[in-house]
């Protein structure tokens, strides 16, 4: 029996080791291919060569070798803008999932270990908060004030911080009922020393697990309002907006589609399991 459960651990080990590191293996190449995206990138994204336009990847006839990606239907350079691309959505990603943890948590770490009026206020707020429907809010705001990178940002810091300020809450409730949480007040400890201090290292794994998942969730909503023409300017490249443009020419140009769906889908599927992997890493049970 002891012989199968150290084996069952260990295989669970590998696996969690497999997902942690195929994930961040392409989150890391993404991030390398976008900060030097000016270096990789074969030709400006933007630069138009309609005699060339629809030119077939690699190893398909009549490809261009200086296109490997191939062009779309303007002739602008697919790899270019696939790396360009990548820019924006970590951009994204990065600030609002940032901004939405800081945020969030601050508020769900308050209403989690004080109680009382500020747990109601901020409670009543989520609630508030999560009565519309996520994109559609999104797309409202984007309407409202306007398109473009920072209020895309906005736009899901606004949104979103009540996701984590919903579990934070939770966590911290849990941990506020620990004897070490006693045992710090009778030491003397303030309260906001006992919550900065003792409650929120215990719920720093499980934010940063949430973060990962938040990123993904940036890049999902950027790439739906590139894809309605609500993001940054149309002109400049974005995946959402290169799915949007392969679309009308898939039967003539499927790669414009293809290419970028896979990156995103790629992207997006790594911050899942990266942050389902740290979970697990930080999960006392499996520890």
């Amino acid at each position: 029996m002891a012989e199968v459960t150290t084996d069952a651990r260990g295989l669970v080990k590998r696996r969690l080791g497999l997902r942690l590191w195929l994930s961040g293996g392409w989150l890391l190449v993404l991030t390398l291919a976008a900060v030097f995206a000016p270096l990789l990138s074969p030709h400006d994204p933007l630069s138009q060569d309609l005699l060339g336009g629809r030119i077939p990847p690699m190893f398909f006839p009549g490809a261009d070798p200086t296109y490997p990606l191939g062009t779309d239907s303007l002739g602008r350079d697919v790899l270019a803008r696939l790396l360009y691309g990548g820019r924006i959505a970590l951009i994204v990603a990065l600030v609002a999932g940032l901004a939405t943890c800081v945020i969030g948590s601050a508020l769900g770490l308050i209403a989690g270990y004080f109680r009382g009026w500020p747990d109601m206020v901020i409670s009543r707020l989520i609630d508030i908060w999560m009565a519309f429907p996520p994109v559609l809010f999104a797309i409202l705001l984007i309407a409202v004030i306007g398109p473009g990178l920072t209020s895309i940002i906005l736009a899901i810091v606004v949104i979103d911080w009540t996701r984590f300020a919903r579990v934070v809450r939770a966590e911290a409730m849990a941990q506020g009922a620990m004897d070490y949480v006693a045992s710090a007040q009778v030491a003397g400890r303030t309260r906001a020393g006992t919550m900065l201090a003792e409650i929120l290292p215990n719920v720093l794994p499980t934010v940063v697990a949430l973060l990962t998942l938040e990123m993904g969730i940036a890049v999902i909503v950027e790439a739906i309002l590139s894809f309605v023409n609500l993001s940054i300017s149309t002109d400049d490249p974005t995946w959402g907006g290169m799915i949007s443009e392969g679309r009308t020419s898939v039967y003539q140009a499927w790669w414009v589609l293809v290419f970028p769906l896979v990156c995103l889908f790629l992207t997006v599927l790594s911050f899942s399991q990266l942050g389902e992997g740290l979970k697990d890493r930080f999960d006392p049970v499996l520890r």
